[in-house]
């Protein structure tokens, strides 16, 4: 690659990545900051019911993407990369700053978790028709045997999102005291998005159309009904249900199990202080982001099928010893007396802050959840991208991965905070993501090609 291609795909990479970036940092700061917001928008009598609506509307985000991969796959596949991907950042933006202008359920009663829901489900809209986008510019730019390389940068942009997002939200944590920050401080993550969405807007206006996609419309290939061409068509319609039943449920599980459940789980069930884990997160994050380039780098070379499955197969068979380790880390230091408020029900104990030698440690065991994490999703952009054509491989690719990532991966939280409520287990919310990841293995070794390395 000459130093002008380099220099040019770099670019591409840089106002593809930020604007992606910004997106998941909306969509994220919901979900780091649930436990706040279910005292906000829902009714405060019911604290539990209150947290699982919140996990509900963060999952409502989820669901309607794969809504979102078709509208916006549509337009991209007949009106270009480039315009679809400014209408997501903008609508994205606009539910975003919005969020943090609802007035609270005290304010406007069930108003409030209603306009909740409804600028979640824009907000999963404008991802469902991003991610694809991005993933696609990038990979059409790149040359012939890197586009593991060179997509990885649209993989890192999730797990960067949600760690700018928790470093925003301990910033504003840090300025003000926690009765600020509960009453009015956690709008604040929300309100300067707007500042990040118009540079990004702003940069990516300068792009030009992805050239595979000028060279389609030029020669007059595009197609006038890219979704009767996607799933009306089976020898397409196959590779899009194998794409979605051989990676991205099992990559989206694992993605959402090692990042925002390990959090929910230490926060939520083992009672650790917040800000302790939070600041955990950020340095694993922080660690672990290389790791996405790495396997997808390796994925040029060795395929993408195997390293994949690979990484699903490893959590599958390791989350029961990873939660349990990190329970382990705090049985020594949990409240063991039961507290009772004026009214006699039982108050949730203060939360527990560790040594910084057990919070190593459960740095550690999600560390390793976040290396099985890079394994699946840092080649799957790629490996989406070269499954279909070019003049449908929006609408074809963004469905599968919005559905996978969405719907098996969104609801994950939700999922198994339920079942351990149902059950009365702690680790009975592992049971989703390793059926879903084992069921994902199995069906991919059997039906997905490799694509051989450096083609």
């Amino acid at each position: 690659m000459s130093s002008s291609s380099s220099k040019n795909i770099f670019k591409v990479i840089g106002a593809s990545s930020a604007g992606t970036m910004i997106e998941w940092y909306d969509f994220y700061i919901f979900g780091s900051l649930a436990t706040i917001i279910s005292t906000q928008f829902f009714p405060k009598d019911n604290p539990t019911a209150a947290f699982l609506a919140t996990l509900a509307a963060f999952g409502v985000g989820f669901v309607i993407r794969p809504f979102g991969a078709i509208i916006f796959g549509r337009i991209g596949d007949i009106i270009g990369r480039k315009y679809t991907f400014l209408l997501t950042l903008l609508l994205m933006g606009g539910s975003t700053f919005a969020i943090g202008l609802i007035p609270s359920y005290e304010s406007i009663g069930m108003a409030a978790p209603i306009i909740v829901f409804v600028l979640r489900a824009l907000q999963g809209l404008a991802l469902g028709g991003e991610y694809g986008g991005a993933a696609i510019y990038v990979a059409e730019h790149a040359p012939e045997g890197k586009r593991g390389f060179f997509t990885s940068f649209i993989q890192t942009t999730a797990t960067l999102g949600l760690f700018i997002s928790l470093g925003v939200i301990l910033a504003c944590k840090a300025c003000m005291s926690a009765e600020d920050f509960g009453s009015w401080g956690w709008r604040i993550p929300f309100l300067v998005s707007v500042f990040l969405v118009i540079i990004s807007y702003y940069i990516r206006l300068k792009m030009e159309e992805s050239p595979v996609f000028a060279e389609l419309k030029a020669q007059g290939k595009t197609v006038k009904n890219p979704l009767k061409a996607s799933f009306g068509n089976w020898a397409n319609l196959k590779w899009v249900l194998i794409a979605l039943f051989g990676a991205t449920a099992g990559q989206g599980v694992v993605w959402y199990t090692g990042q925002f459940y390990a959090m929910n789980f230490c926060i939520k069930t083992l009672n650790i202080d917040a800000a302790q884990i939070q600041w955990v997160l950020i340095f694993v994050l922080l660690a672990g982001t290389p790791l996405f380039i790495l396997f997808a780098s390796l994925s040029d070379r060795w395929g993408r099928k195997w390293i994949m499955l690979s990484g699903m197969l490893l959590a599958a068979l390791l989350y029961m010893p990873l939660y349990k380790g990190m329970a382990a880390q705090t049985e020594q230091h949990q409240v063991k007396e039961v507290v009772h408020g004026a009214d006699g029900k039982e108050l949730k104990p203060v939360p527990i802050k560790l040594p910084m030698r057990n919070l190593a440690i459960i740095g550690l065991l999600i560390f390793v959840q976040l290396v099985f994490v890079t394994m699946a999703y840092g080649p799957i952009a790629a490996f989406l991208v070269e499954l279909f054509p070019a003049n449908i491989r929006y609408t074809s690719l963004s469905l599968p991965y919005h559905i996978g990532n969405g719907v098996f991966g969104g609801l994950t939280p939700l999922i198994a905070e339920s079942l351990v409520l149902k059950t009365g287990d702690i680790y009975a919310g592992l049971y989703y993501p390793i059926c879903v990841a084992l069921i994902t293995v199995v069906t991919g070794a059997c039906l997905i090609r490799e694509k051989k390395p450096g083609t």
